[in-house]
């Protein structure tokens, strides 16, 4: 999974990556095409896997990975800095970070939350809620700038497309017609209802705003990290708050304990009282944003947790592992990651009736642990 992380100047943009990742990136506040850009790839830690090494132990144990993206930082639009009035088209999408945003699973939002007079918000002011709407909205004006180029295209093409090809042309500048009316109307792509052939007509444009949003409120030390957010209150439509994922942390806390052994930085997150790092935090809730689960493979070779969306058929779950597999399923012998555990074995659930044979339209389960019986 690839997420970019996105942002306003001085949001903590850079230091959020830093604690994600563990890294060392200088953390400038810069923004603008020239600003640097910082990758990093970190594991996903479930402690299933753990567990289940000990019950196998295999010759390696293989996390799910994350890549993050940390892009330059952009300038508030317009729109956000008046009550009013068209966004100036500040958000500028080119080359490689344009690459990125399209080619990411998600958007992980930096907003700042935090006072501190020797970091100046580029606004003047510290407004989560203004810096949040700032970013969604650039990113609709992203996609609204795309739609028209695609509708002029379309518009000039249906009348020079030979007669047999013009109904599909046609239906294509429909649906592009309905989806940027819709977008304009303040429903972003996420939430709007498409027929699965839309979803494939769109899918070639890579529009922003049909990404999953995780937004990331950057707060102070003394900031209950384990408060909710209400995007409501901060000015989000209800509809749109629902579609948003949030997590409350301090990243510059956080980013000093990603550099501490894990036995110093749990005691210290034990004195502060903390409950989890802000990696599991974010992970945690960008899971649940983006609609992944894991399912489990175990053995003596290998331990694995693969992450998949819920409810995936479990042909194509198959297909995660191998494409073979999903061509040549002939079904799934699935137990639950706690049946297991309780059992000890694969063999003492199938005796006690808690290990099911699943056929290929099986929806897979957050925490299955499957055999895949393959035709080779």
């Amino acid at each position: 999974m690839e997420i970019a992380i996105i942002g306003l100047p001085q949001s903590g943009k850079t230091t959020l990556f830093n604690a994600l990742t563990g890294g060392h990136a200088e953390a400038t506040g810069a923004g603008g095409a020239g600003a640097q850009m910082h990758v990093g790839v970190v594991k996903v830690d479930d402690p299933r896997l753990e567990v289940l090494a000990r019950m196998y132990n295999p010759k390696k144990v293989v996390y799910p990975e994350i890549k993050y993206w940390d892009l330059p930082a952009f300038e508030p639009s317009a729109r956000s800095q008046a009550s009013s009035g068209p966004s100036s088209g500040s958000f500028n999408l080119e080359g490689q970070s344009r690459n990125i945003l399209q080619g990411a699973d998600a958007f992980l939002v930096a907003v700042r939350d935090f006072n501190d007079p020797a970091v100046v918000h580029p606004s003047g002011s510290v407004d989560p809620g203004r810096d949040l709407r700032s970013v969604l909205e650039d990113l609709t004006l992203a996609d609204l700038v795309v739609l028209e180029r695609v509708l002029e295209r379309l518009d000039g093409g249906v009348m020079k497309a030979p007669t047999a090809e013009r109904p599909a042309m046609q239906r294509k500048l429909e649906i592009v017609k309905k989806v940027k009316q819709a977008i304009e109307d303040g429903v972003p792509l996420r939430r709007q209802q498409l027929t699965a052939s839309e979803s494939v007509l769109l899918a070639e444009y890579q529009l922003l705003t049909g990404k999953p949003v995780i937004a990331a409120f950057n707060a102070d030390e003394s900031r209950d990290a384990g408060e909710d957010v209400s995007l409501e209150a901060l000015g989000l439509e209800p509809a749109d708050a629902e579609t948003v994922g949030s997590v409350c942390l301090c990243a510059k806390l956080e980013a000093d304990l990603a550099l501490m052994s894990v036995e110093e930085a749990g005691e210290f997150r034990r004195e502060l009282g903390l409950v989890e790092s802000a990696m599991a935090k974010v992970v945690r809730v960008t899971y649940d944003t983006v609609g992944l689960v894991s399912f489990l493979t175990v053995g003596e070779d290998e331990v694995r947790a693969w992450s998949i969306p819920s409810g995936l058929p479990a042909q194509e779950a198959a297909g995660t592992i191998h494409t073979d597999f999903s061509r040549g399923f002939i079904r799934a012998e699935v137990i639950p990651y706690d049946d297991l555990v309780r059992c000890g074995s694969i063999a003492q659930g199938r005796k006690e009736g808690v290990l099911r044979s699943e056929g290929k339209t099986y929806g897979v389960r957050d925490g299955d642990v499957i055999n895949f019986l393959i035709n080779v």
